[in-house]
C-alpha cells in the first residue's frame, strides 16, 4: 500500500563511518549510494585483517557526537572533511589530534566505493521510527536508526512492503532489497553519546532485530527533500 504523503522528508550523508550524519537539502544517488557517503573510517590498531575493523559507537559510544561536514563530494582527499568535535572545535578529518580523541592507535583510512555494513543505500519511513522509538519508551530520534533517506510515511513499517520492487524517488530509482538488521548502535543517544538500552531490545522481540530497508541504485540522479516517493508496480514479499 502507498500514501500519498510518501515523500523524502530528510536526507543524510555520513561522511566518516560511525560519526554524525550531515543533513542534505539534495544529493546525487549513484551507484554507490549518496555522493561522499561513507567514504573514511577509522581502522582499529591490529584488526586490518579483520572482518569487521572499523572504530564504531560500539567501542566508543561518543563517536555519535563528532559531526563531520564534507565541503566536496567530488574531492577524494581527506582535506575535503572537517568535524566538529562535541566541544565545538573544528578539526580536519586528518588531524592526528582528531583520532586520539576517539581511541588510542586508531589509523584513517579512505574506502573507494564507501564504508557500508551491507548495501550502499539505507531508508526509514517517520511511521516505523516513530511507532519503534513508542514501544521502546525512547524519543523518537531518526538519527538513533542512522538511514540515508527519512521517508514521510503515515503507515509503520510501510517500507517493507516495498522490498523486491523498484522505487522512483526524485530522478533517481531503487530497488528496495531486503529489511536493515540493526545493532547495538541504535542503542546509543544520537543527542548524548550515552548508552540507551530498550530499542533493540524491542527489535529483537517484536521486529527480529530490524527497521527500516536497504536498496540498490538501478538508475542514479539527484534526490531532494520533498521529492515524492512511488514504489513502481509489482509485487513485494507475499
Amino acid at each position: 500500500m502507498t500514501h500519498a504523503a510518501e515523500r523524502v522528508r530528510a536526507l543524510f550523508r555520513y561522511p566518516v563511518k560511525s560519526m554524525a550524519g550531515e543533513s542534505l537539502a539534495d544529493a546525487e544517488l549513484g551507484w554507490h549510494g549518496l555522493a561522499g557517503d561513507r567514504r573514511w573510517a577509522f581502522v582499529r590498531p591490529d584488526h586490518e585483517a579483520h572482518g569487521f575493523p572499523w572504530h564504531t559507537p560500539r567501542q566508543e559510544p561518543r563517536m555519535v557526537l563528532f559531526a563531520p561536514r564534507l565541503r566536496d563530494p567530488e574531492r577524494p582527499d581527506a582535506s575535503a572533511v572537517d568535524v566538529r568535535t562535541p566541544e565545538g572545535e573544528e578539526l580536519a578529518l586528518t588531524d592526528p589530534a582528531l583520532p586520539d580523541r576517539l581511541g588510542a592507535g586508531l589509523r584513517l583510512m579512505r574506502l573507494h566505493r564507501g564504508t557500508f555494513d551491507s548495501m550502499p543505500v539505507s531508508l526509514i519511513g517517520t511511521a516505523t521510527v516513530a511507532e519503534i522509538c513508542s514501544r521502546a519508551g525512547v524519543d523518537p530520534t531518526p538519527a538513533r536508526l542512522r538511514a540515508n533517506l527519512l521517508v514521510e510515511t503515515r503507515v509503520p513499517f510501510v517500507e517493507e512492503g516495498w522490498v523486491g520492487r523498484t522505487v522512483r524517488i526524485g530522478a533517481a530509482r531503487l530497488r528496495m532489497d531486503r529489511p536493515i538488521s540493526r545493532c547495538v548502535v541504535i542503542d546509543v543517544d544520537p543527542g548524548s553519546g550515552r548508552r540507551t538500552p530498550g530499542l533493540l531490545r524491542t527489535l529483537a522481540a517484536e521486529r527480529d532485530t530490524c527497521a527500516g530497508v536497504y536498496a540498490t541504485v538501478v538508475t542514479p540522479g539527484p534526490v531532494r527533500v520533498g521529492d515524492l516517493v512511488h514504489p513502481e508496480t509489482g509485487q513485494g514479499p507475499g
